[in-house]
């Protein structure tokens, strides 16, 4: 009998430590509702959650796509002081992740953790930049140390209509960054070229609109997006093929205004709900690992590059809602392909 009521008691506390550990598992998979979102009325608060954790989940994928990898795609090497520059055109494209909005629907009565279910899209940016040489460096044996490029950027962001999902930029589509090159070393026949370099690039700023359901909508508008990458570079370069590798960290920093639209709908009898205004104002910082290596084909003054990297680490705040197993901070990897002409 007490032998009974002994494995009575062991069974009690089994169950009992298998909840608190399924309560756990379940607050480290699922977020809190953020405190902006709380301190609305009932009716605003899930579509306040839904847009912060949106913003939250895309933005990683937008720093990536803003910086790619290296500062000049297919070349680390200072170009050798005054008269000396190369322009090009590249397009970074991100194996990302884009949330499905179509089957989620807006709660009137608090929040509410849905499953926007991502599904894999290849998002990418157009870019333009230059490298301009400022000073050639000390002679050092068979190469020159110390050399001084200048780094300019361009970035351009077209409008997108596409259902469920929209994009317009505001105050122009076109947004200039800058940054500079410390060649360690400077390529010759014999030597490969080192440098480090630092970009600040931004994105323009943009509106953007995501359709929740048949009639709710979503939006995040005044999106600011400003990165600061350094990279660590090498390249060299065999006959008509060159070799570039490198490593180097991103930081992220955005920020937005987040609102919300809810069409009318019945809650009681004679009781409707609706709403439109402005939700929350989120922001995110994030720092990322990148590494990257690419090749490159020269044919006279054109060179045509391409690299493929990959960016990890940083941490981002559990989402309330859920993006089917994928997290906002994911490993993403990415592609450029670029044109240069140097002289």
């Amino acid at each position: 009998m007490q032998s009974r009521s002994y494995a009575v008691a062991v069974y009690k506390v089994a169950v009992l430590t298998f909840a608190v550990a399924a309560v756990a598992v379940q607050a480290e998979a699922q977020g809190t509702v953020s405190s902006a979102c709380s301190s609305q009325l009932s009716v605003s608060q899930d579509a306040c959650q839904k847009a912060v954790d949106l913003y939250n989940y895309m933005a990683p994928q937008l720093g990536v796509s803003i910086t790619g990898g290296n500062a000049v795609i297919g070349n680390a090497s200072t170009l050798g002081g005054l008269g000396h520059f190369t322009v090009g055109l590249r397009a970074n494209v991100v194996r990302g992740q884009l949330p499905q909005t179509g089957n989620v629907t807006l709660s009137v009565s608090g929040p509410q953790s849905s499953n926007f279910a991502p599904r894999s899209q290849v998002l990418g940016l157009p870019t333009a930049d230059a490298a301009i040489g400022i000073f050639k460096g000390l002679s050092v044996g068979l190469t020159n140390v110390g050399g001084i490029d200048a780094l300019v950027s361009a970035f351009y962001v077209p409008d997108i209509d596409k259902d469920p999902v929209s994009v317009h930029a505001t105050g122009g589509r076109l947004q200039l960054g800058y940054g500079a090159r410390l060649g360690i070393l400077q390529e010759t026949s014999f030597v490969p070229g080192i440098s480090v370099s630092v970009l600040q690039r931004d994105l323009p700023t943009v509106d953007l609109r995501a359709r929740i359901g048949t009639s709710d909508s979503v939006r995040v508008t005044g999106l600011k997006a400003k990165t600061t990458a350094w990279r660590l570079a090498g390249s060299k370069s065999f006959l008509l093929v060159g070799l570039t590798a490198g490593v180097g960290q991103d930081r992220y920093d955005s920020r937005a205004d987040a609102s919300a639209f809810i069409a009318p709908r019945q809650i009681t009898q004679g009781i409707t709900a609706s709403f439109n205004g402005t939700v929350a104002s989120p922001s995110q910082k994030m720092t990322r690992t990148n590494v990257f290596a690419g090749a490159s084909v020269h044919l006279a003054l054109l060179r045509i590059a391409a690299e493929v990297g990959r960016v990890s680490g940083g941490s981002v705040t559990t989402p309330y809602n859920k993006f089917g197993d994928r997290r906002a901070d994911d490993p993403y990897t990415y592609a450029s392909l670029g044109l240069r002409v140097g002289f």
